[in-house]
């Protein structure tokens, strides 16, 4: 085994036949891990999607928007049997230690050559253990070790006015700043809610924001979004809702289906972050409550969180 930080690998493998991925991160909750790679190809690699849910079964889902792919990974061990075509890909092994991630990727031809190279120079990466250097007909194996980290998605709601602003461009605007401080803003997805709420500016969305961050830093993120939106809302009513870790509970996910459809309370709301441990944070007024949880139930599935419900 030989071990090797992306300046090593960088240095040691010059070739037009590698293409190193842009990024690489890995949020943690028990013996779940979401991994996110954003992949060196303009559109991504369906291909890759494919190919990992397909061989190994520590991939419980695989998605690609983009060239952002996103795995949602169990801990523990799998046994890949590398087919050409039919399993090319795959992920042998998932552990958690202290602070760091290790994902054990193996593949044929060129997702061998992906396995190690590819993935080893991407920001976020921390090492790589190199077992088998793939390409051609060689099957490559690595183990890529990158930062422990964790998730934590913002709803937002009620920034606007009836005759100005915009939440879902204030809302991307407060997470490219996030950005920049050093939260890493991974998803904006709009959700639609009820069409005919008598209280709405005019399409009635709101707005969830996903990041990946450093553990403990969970508060100072909720700090920066509220004194963000405390400086630029236009509205009295403006509220966040914080959701800690990668699964949604199902009377969360219930509750958000609720609102599409019809007039939710305050008091239900703040019932039902209660029940599912969101935590609620009034910026300007508590009626923005309401929408920002229910942005969370729904925004890991964007088909869902856009329909119109008449």
């Amino acid at each position: 085994m030989e071990i090797l930080n992306p300046h090593d690998l960088k240095n040691k493998f010059k070739s037009p036949w590698i293409a190193p991925y842009k990024k690489i991160l890995t949020m943690v909750d028990d013996d779940m891990v979401e991994l996110v790679e954003y992949h060196p190809c303009i559109g991504g690699s369906e291909w890759m999607i494919y190919q990992y849910k397909k061989s190994s079964n520590l991939v419980l889902s695989s998605r690609r928007d983009g060239d952002k792919h996103t795995y949602l990974l169990k801990v523990g061990k799998s046994d890949v049997k590398l087919k050409p075509s039919f399993n090319a890909a795959g992920i042998e092994e998932v552990s958690v230690d202290g602070d760091e991630v290790r994902v054990v990727h193996s593949g044929l031809a060129g997702a061998g050559v992906g396995a190690a190279m590819c993935r080893g120079m991407a920001e976020g990466v921390k090492r790589v253990e190199l077992y088998e250097v793939g390409g051609g007909s060689k099957v490559g194996r690595a183990g890529v070790i990158t930062p422990r980290m964790e998730k934590v998605v913002i709803g937002i709601d009620d920034t606007d006015t009836k005759d100005e602003g915009a939440t879902w461009t204030l809302a991307n605007n407060v997470g490219m700043e996030l950005n920049e401080m050093g939260f890493d803003y991974l998803d904006h997805v709009t959700v639609q809610l009820y069409p005919h709420n008598p209280n709405k500016t005019q399409n009635c969305v709101a707005i969830a924001l996903v990041f990946a961050v450093k553990p403990g830093e969970k508060e100072m993120l909720v700090k920066k979004t509220y004194e963000l939106l405390k400086n630029y809302t236009l509205s009295d009513k403006t509220s966040i809702a914080v959701l800690e870790g990668i699964g949604i509970p199902v009377k969360l996910r219930s509750y958000s289906e609720n609102a599409k459809k019809s007039m939710i309370t305050l008091e239900e709301a703040q019932r039902t972050a209660d029940d599912v441990g969101v935590q609620l944070v009034e910026v300007t007024g508590a009626r923005g409550e309401i929408g920002a949880l229910a942005a969370l139930g729904l925004y890991d599935d964007v088909k869902e969180a856009v329909k119109v419900y008449y």
